[in-house]
């Protein structure tokens, strides 16, 4: 069936909101609705008076929490979900949701190869992934195998709902921390790995090494081990030249933005 597109499109379906006139309501009342592709030969077009989201996560409890903060917002719908990848490929095919949210420990084998078997199998459907993973280059990674958008778990309450809305406008997102950090790490992280340039980050922020374990579930031994690789492979001995680094490269952008706009 040939088809009409108008707007943003992903993988060859229009997934753009619409407001829609209730007659029920005497003409006097909207709503948003989402469209996919407008049939050229003039077959009835499905409606959808949300953002449609199938969520695969192998937790539960995980599941629950992203549905919780899904459903405060009336513009998405979760219309299904599914505790393993045969499920959930089985569902997007079956359902056709606007957007996939997919956690990385749902896969069996590679991510990567996963999100790209599901754009060839299921190109209308866009891809939102979340992990508790920071890793600049494997966020990289993810977005080139064709996901829209790259959620830390950490910050799902802050960018679940802004990254879903994005996808299915066709666009990219990702958190503007992990952001700033690609950005580093594509324009030349002088050696450093991901995770260095993260723990970089957090020292220039302030943050002591127990801080630092805390928040990226390393034990302490562990952060002092990139701390000392990060002074070996800068040539810096001093906790102030780290902080002047890591403003030089960009890395506090995103905080320092912030203060600024809280002033």
């Amino acid at each position: 069936m040939a088809a009409a597109l108008v707007g943003g499109s992903i993988g060859g379906s229009e997934m753009t909101p619409r407001e829609i006139t209730d007659p029920a309501a005497g003409g006097g009342r909207t709503e948003r609705s989402w469209l996919r592709a407008v049939p050229a030969d003039g077959a009835a077009v499905a409606h959808y008076s949300a953002i449609s989201i199938l969520l695969a996560d192998d937790h539960a409890f995980v599941r629950r929490s992203l549905r919780g903060v899904l459903d405060s917002d009336g513009e998405l719908q979760v219309v299904g979900e599914a505790a393993d990848l045969t499920t959930a490929m089985r569902q997007v095919q079956a359902q056709g949701p606007h957007v996939l949210i997919l956690d990385v420990g749902v896969p069996a084998g590679s991510i990567l190869g996963v999100i790209r078997d599901l754009r060839t199998r299921a190109p209308e459907t866009a891809i939102v992934v979340t992990t508790m993973t920071d890793d600049p280059r494997f966020a990289r990674e993810v977005l080139a195998a064709g996901a829209s958008a790259y959620v830390l778990t950490d910050w799902a309450e802050r960018d679940l709902g802004r990254a879903v809305r994005a996808a299915a406008r066709g666009e990219s997102f990702i958190a503007p921390e992990l952001e700033q950090l690609i950005r580093v790490y594509e324009s030349g992280s002088d050696g450093l790995s991901g995770r260095e340039l993260e723990v970089l980050r957090l020292i220039g922020l302030g943050h002591t090494n127990s801080e630092i374990g805390g928040l990226l579930g390393l034990s302490v031994r562990t952060v002092e081990s990139h701390r000392a690789s990060i002074h070996r492979k800068l040539g810096l001995t001093t906790r102030a030249e780290l902080v002047r680094y890591a403003l030089s490269r960009g890395l506090l952008a995103a905080e320092l933005a912030s203060d600024a706009r809280a002033r």
